[in-house]
C-alpha cells in the first residue's frame, strides 16, 4: 500500500491535507479561475499552465480542505515529492519521479513534469489604470507631550470704511450735537457714571490749590449748577402756562434732567464715542438695550406742550438737509446725512426718542451684523422716510452717473441699508474686491459672497467661505448663470479637492458629476469608495460602470446584488437606488445590472430608506425599462415589509468581557467596527470579531467624520491631548498635533474639529500642518455647561451668560452647521442646567434624570428621565427600574441610560431619539460593572460599547441586531 491510513481515510471522508489543486479553466472560466487562485495564494506559491489549458496552482504550506469546497482538484504531496489527485496512490499509474504531476484525465492518467509547465503571473493580472497613488510618510518620533501652540486663522471681519473711501469728511459740530444722544451711544451716558473719574480729577486738581484749577476744571464745576438753573426756569415757565398739571411737572422734570444729562456728557464724556480713533466699536449684532422708563418720557413729552420744541428741531435739521442735497453741495448733504433703515418704519417696534434716530455706528463704516438704528423720532413718520428715500436714491444716481462710485456705495449701503444694491453697484464697475468685502461683512447671500471672492482672485478665502457656509453647489450655479462657465468649472475642482483633502470622496464625486468633461478626475475617489465598503461601495460602482468600467467592477457590482445580507450595510440598496437613475456606460452591462438589480428589489422588499424623495416603485420602474423585458415580465413588485409594532425589543450583548478595554467604538459603513483601545491601539474589527487591522497608535477617544472616510485619534496624556488623522480608505494614519486638554465633539465632517475649552468654542482646522483656529463662538463671559451635542446639520449646549447685574443667566442655544447661525435661545431653571443630570440634544431638546424625594420617600428603586423640547415644552416621563449611576449619555439626538439590572446581574441600557420618543431598545450587558455605557451614533447604527471589552451596534431604530463582539488581543 503506497496511501497511508490517514490519507486513506482523509479520501474516504473527502478531506486532506491539500499541496496544490488543478483548476479546470475551460470549463469555469478564467475570471473565476483567477478569483479562485486569488483567494488562495500564499507567499511562494507558483501558478503554471498544462498543455489542456488547465491551471496548476502548488502551494507553498499545505492546506486542510475538503473535496466539495476545493477551487479545484485536490493534489497531495508524497514523500518522494510527486503530486498526486487527493485519494489516489503512486500504483494507479506509471512510476512518477520527483517533482512531476500524476492526474486523471477522463480515464487516463497524465504525468508531467511541473518545471516544464508555463509558469503563470497573478501579478499581471492587476490593472493600475485609474488607481490611486500613496507614498508612505515617516511619522516621526514623539519628542515630549508639550502642547502645541494653536494659530489663530480666523477671517478678519471685514470692515470696508465707505465714508473714507468716498472722501467724505467728520460730521459738523452741529451735526453731532443734534446726534449725540441717540439710543445706543456712548456719548449720552449719564453724568452719575462718570462722577467718580471727574471728582477724581477735581480732587486732584484741589490737592494743588485752589490757584492751580485749570479752566476745563472749573468749567465741570459751574455745568451742573448752570443745568438745574436752566431746568428750574423751564419748570416755572410750563406751570406758569399750563397750571401746575402733574403731567406738565413730570415733563418739565424729564426735560431738565435731558438736559443735564446731555451737558454733562457733552463736557466730560465726548472724547469716548464708540468709533473713535483707537476705541473698539460695538459688538457686531448686538441690539442697543431698551430703556423703558426713558421711552416713556420721551411718549409723554410729545404728548405735552413741549412737544413742539422738539418737533421744530426735527423740521429744521429735515429742511436744511434737504437743501444740501437739491443743492448737490455733496460733502455737507452726506456729512450730515441721517440713517434710514429698512423698506418703512412699520417693519419694527421701536421706542421712541426725543433726538434725532441713531446714526450709523462710528464713521459710518459698513461693520458686520448691523442691527439699524435704536429708536424712532418725528423723522420716522412714512412721509419723512420716503422724502429721505427719495433724495438719497436720486443723489445715488448722480453721483453714479458723475463717476464717483464710492460716495454712491456708501449711499447705498450706509444710508439707505442697501448693501446689496452697493454690491451690485461696485461689482458693475470692476471693484470686485471691494464688492465682495462688503458682502461678507454684510452677511448678504453665501454664494454672492462665494462668487465675488472666487472673481477676485481670493481663491482661498472663498473656498472656506463656501464650506463654512455650506454654498458650492449655489456658487457653481451663480458663477454658470452669470456667464462664467471656466471659473464655475475651476470652483469645481477645488470643491472636489477640498472634498478629497477631508476624507469625503464621494464629496468630490458629487461636486464634479454634472460637468461630464471633469468626471474622469474623480476615478481614484470612486476606488478609494469601493475599498470602504458598505453603502459607499454601493454608491460608487455605478459611477464607475458608467465611466466605462470593465469586467472586474461588473463583477462586483453582480455579486452585491446577488449577496445576502441587510441590504443597508452590504450596500445593496444603494447600489440599487443609484443604478436606477445612472445607467452603465455598456448597454449590455446596463441590461444584466438593471435586472439584477430589479430581482435584488423584490428579495429585499424594496430598495430601503432611499434618498431623493422617489418612491420604490419609480425606482422599480426605470429599472424595469432598461432590465431584460422577459426576466421583469415574471417579477412582482417591490413590497415592504411591515414593522410589527409591540414591546421595545431587547438585545443582549455578549455575556463575557474581552481582555482588551474598549474606550470607544462605532460601526462603520462596511460592516466593520472601529474600536479604540486606549494604549492597547486601535482596531477595525469584522462583525464577527476577527481584526481586519490594527494600528498601534494610542486611542482613548474617536472623532468620526460624517462620511465616515476618515477619523481622528485622540489620547490623552494628563493635561494634553494627542491627536492623529486616520484614512479609512487607505488605511493610513498620521500624526497631526498635540493640543491642550479640551472637549472634542466626538464628529466632524472631515476637516473642522469642534472643541470648547475655557475661552468657548473654538473650531479647528485639521488638514493644517499646525492647529489653525478658523471660527470661535461665546465670549465677553458666556461659558459652556456641560457637553456639546451635534449632528451634520447643528449642534447645541447649554450656555452661562452674565447678566450687567453680575447674576448668571443660563439658557439652552442651538446653532445651525456648518454656518453656526444661532437659531434658538431658552432660558433654564436650575435643575435644568445642572450637569450632572441633564444633557442636550443636537436638536435643542433636553433630558434630567430624577430620583424620587421628598419627606417620607422611600429608597430609590427608580430612575426618572424627564425630557423637554427645543420649545420648552415637556414631554411624556420615562420611568424605569434600577438607580442609574449618572445622567444619560448621547450622542447628536441619540441617548442612554444606563441602570443596574434589579437581580444584580448586570446592566441595562435604555436608548432612544429626540426627547419626545419613547425607547427604541433595551440592551443587556450580563455580569457587568455599573461604569456608564457609550454610545455612538453614525448613518444609520448605533454603537454601544463598555469598558469591559464588549461592543453591540444595532440599527438606527432599535430593532435589529448588527454586531455583538467581544475585543481579544490577537
Amino acid at each position: 500500500m503506497n496511501a497511508t491510513p490517514a490519507a486513506t481515510r482523509a479520501a474516504a471522508s473527502g478531506a486532506g491535507l491539500a499541496a496544490g489543486f488543478v483548476l479546470d479553466v475551460p470549463v469555469i472560466g478564467a475570471a473565476e479561475a483567477a478569483g479562485r487562485v486569488l483567494a488562495h495564494w500564499q507567499e511562494g506559491a507558483e501558478l503554471r499552465e498544462l498543455p489542456d489549458g488547465r491551471w496548476l496552482l502548488v502551494l507553498a504550506e499545505p492546506v486542510w480542505t475538503r473535496a466539495d469546497r476545493a477551487p479545484g482538484l485536490p493534489l497531495r504531496r508524497t514523500g518522494a515529492g510527486v503530486l498526486l489527485a487527493l485519494g489516489t496512490g503512486t500504483a494507479d499509474g506509471p512510476p512518477a519521479e520527483p517533482g512531476h504531476l500524476v492526474h486523471p484525465v477522463g480515464g487516463r492518467t497524465l504525468t508531467h513534469r511541473i518545471s516544464g509547465l508555463t509558469l503563470l503571473d497573478p501579478a499581471g493580472w492587476l490593472d493600475p489604470t485609474g488607481l490611486t497613488l500613496h507614498r508612505p510618510r515617516p511619522l516621526g518620533s514623539a519628542d515630549g507631550r508639550t502642547a502645541e501652540p494653536v494659530l489663530e486663522a480666523l477671517p478678519p471681519h471685514p470692515r470696508p470704511d465707505l465714508r473714507t473711501a468716498a472722501g467724505i469728511g467728520p460730521r459738523t459740530e452741529r451735526a453731532r450735537r443734534l446726534t449725540e444722544d441717540a439710543p445706543g451711544r456712548a456719548g449720552g451716558r449719564s453724568f452719575l457714571r462718570r462722577r467718580p473719574a471727574v471728582l477724581a480729577a477735581l480732587s486732584r486738581q484741589a490737592a494743588r490749590g485752589v490757584a492751580a484749577v485749570r479752566p476745563a476744571a472749573a468749567v465741570l464745576l459751574v455745568l451742573p449748577a448752570l443745568a438745574g438753573l436752566l431746568g428750574l426756569i423751564g419748570l416755572l415757565r410750563l406751570v406758569g402756562e399750563h397750571g401746575l398739571n402733574p403731567l406738565v411737572l413730570i415733563v418739565a422734570i424729564a426735560v431738565g434732567l435731558s438736559a443735564v444729562r446731555r451737558r454733562t456728557g457733552s463736557a466730560a464724556g465726548a472724547t469716548h464715542r464708540p468709533g473713535a480713533p483707537g476705541q473698539a466699536s460695538p459688538a457686531a449684532g448686538r441690539r442697543p438695550r431698551r430703556r423703558p422708563l426713558a421711552d416713556l418720557v420721551a411718549r409723554l413729552t410729545m404728548r405735552s406742550p413741549a412737544g413742539r420744541l422738539v418737533a421744530g428741531r426735527h423740521a429744521r435739521y429735515l429742511r436744511e438737509l434737504t437743501h444740501a442735497f437739491e443743492q448737490r453741495r455733496w460733502e455737507d448733504a452726506l456729512r450730515d446725512a441721517v440713517r434710514v433703515a429698512g423698506d418703512t418704519p412699520g417693519t419694527q417696534r421701536p421706542w421712541l426718542s426725543l433726538t434725532l434716530p441713531r446714526r450709523y455706528t462710528g464713521e459710518l463704516r459698513a461693520t458686520p451684523g448691523e442691527a439699524g438704528p435704536g429708536g424712532a423720532s418725528p423723522l420716522s413718520a412714512p412721509t419723512v422716510h420716503q422724502h429721505l428715500s427719495g433724495l438719497y436714491r436720486g443723489a445715488a444716481e448722480a453721483l453714479e452717473r458723475e463717476g464717483r462710485v464710492d460716495e454712491a456705495a456708501f449711499v447705498l449701503a450706509d444710508l439707505l441699508n442697501a448693501p446689496e444694491e452697493a454690491v451690485a453697484l461696485l461689482d458693475r464697475h470692476g471693484r470686485t474686491a471691494q464688492a465682495a468685502e462688503l458682502a461678507e461683512g454684510r452677511r448678504l447671500a453665501a454664494d454672492l459672497v462665494v462668487r465675488l471672492w472666487w472673481r477676485a482672485g481670493e481663491h482661498e478665502r472663498a473656498v472656506r467661505t463656501a464650506h463654512r457656509r455650506g454654498a458650492f453647489a449655489t456658487a457653481v450655479d451663480r458663477l454658470t448663470a452669470d456667464g462664467h462657465p471656466q471659473e464655475a468649472r475651476d470652483l469645481r475642482l477645488a470643491w472636489a479637492r477640498h472634498c478629497r483633502e477631508a476624507g469625503d470622496r464621494l464629496g468630490a464625486v458629487e461636486a464634479v458629476w454634472p460637468d461630464e468633461a471633469l468626471r474622469p478626475t474623480v476615478v481614484g475617489d470612486l476606488r478609494d469608495a469601493v475599498a470602504l465598503g458598505g453603502p459607499a461601495r454601493g454608491r460608487a460602482l455605478p459611477h464607475l460602470l458608467a465611466l466605462g468600467a470593465g469586467e472586474s467592477t461588473k463583477g462586483l457590482a453582480l455579486a452585491v446584488l446577488a449577496g445576502d445580507g441587510d441590504p443597508g450595510r452590504t450596500g445593496r440598496s444603494a447600489l440599487a437606488v443609484v443604478l436606477a437613475g445612472l445607467p452603465a456606460a455598456d448597454p449590455a452591462t446596463d441590461r444584466e445590472l438593471a435586472t439584477a438589480a430589479a430581482r435584488a428589489a423584490v428579495r429585499d422588499g424594496g430598495f430601503g430608506d432611499n434618498p431623493g424623495g422617489r418612491t420604490d416603485t419609480a425606482l422599480f420602474d426605470r429599472l424595469g425599462r432598461r432590465a431584460d423585458p422577459l426576466a421583469v415580465a415574471d417579477l412582482p413588485r417591490p413590497r415592504g415589509r411591515a414593522r410589527t409594532a409591540g414591546t421595545t425589543p431587547l438585545h443582549t450583548a455578549p455575556d463575557r468581557p474581552g481582555t482588551l478595554p474598549v474606550l470607544d467604538a462605532a460601526l462603520l459603513g462596511s460592516g466593520s467596527v472601529l474600536v479604540a483601545c486606549g494604549h492597547a491601539g486601535v482596531r477595525l474589527l469584522a462583525a464577527d470579531g476577527r481584526t481586519r487591522a490594527r494600528w498601534d497608535v494610542p486611542a482613548d477617544r474617536l472623532v468620526l467624520a460624517d462620511h465616515g472616510g476618515s477619523a481622528l485619534l485622540v489620547a490623552g496624556y494628563g493635561r494634553v491631548r494627542e491627536v492623529a488623522r486616520l484614512d479609512l480608505a487607505t488605511r493610513a494614519v498620521r500624526s497631526w498635533a498635540t493640543l491642550p486638554a479640551a472637549h472634542f465633539v466626538p464628529s466632524f465632517d472631515g476637516r473642522h474639529l469642534i472643541t470648547a475649552d475655557q475661552e468657548g468654542i473654538s473650531v479647528l482646522d485639521t488638514l493644517t500642518a499646525r492647529p489653525s483656529v478658523v471660527w470661535r463662538e461665546l465670549g465677553d463671559g458666556q461659558r459652556l455647561v456641560g457637553r456639546i451635542a451635534r449632528t451634520a446639520g447643528g449642534c447645541s449646549a447649554v450656555v452661562v451668560s452674565t447678566l450687567p447685574d453680575g447674576s448668571p443667566l443660563t439658557e439652552l442655544w442651538r446653532w445651525d452647521l456648518p454656518g453656526w447661525e444661532l437659531r434658538s435661545r431658552r432660558r433654564l431653571d436650575d435643575a435644568e442646567a445642572d450637569p450632572a443630570a441633564s444633557v442636550v440634544l443636537a436638536a435643542g431638546g433636553l433630558l434630567t434624570t430624577a430620583l424620587p424625594d421628598g419627606p417620607g420617600a422611600e429608597p430609590a428603586r427608580t430612575t426618572t428621565l424627564r425630557r423637554a423640547t427645543e420649545s420648552g415644552r415637556p414631554a411624556p416621563e420615562l420611568t424605569v427600574e434600577g438607580v442609574a449611576p449618572g445622567g444619560p449619555v448621547v450622542d447628536g439626538d441619540h441617548w442612554a441610560l444606563t441602570v443596574p439590572r434589579p437581580d444584580g446581574s448586570g446592566l441595562l441600557v435604555h436608548t432612544g431619539s429626540g426627547p419626545a420618543a419613547g425607547p427604541s431598545a433595551t440592551v443587556a450587558l450580563p455580569h457587568a460593572d455599573p461604569p456608564v455605557v457609550g454610545i455612538r451614533r453614525h448613518g444609520d447604527a448605533l454603537t454601544l460599547w463598555h469598558r469591559s471589552g464588549r461592543v453591540l451596534a444595532t440599527s438606527a431604530d432599535g430593532s435589529a441586531v448588527l454586531a455583538a463582539l467581544r475585543v481579544t488581543a490577537d
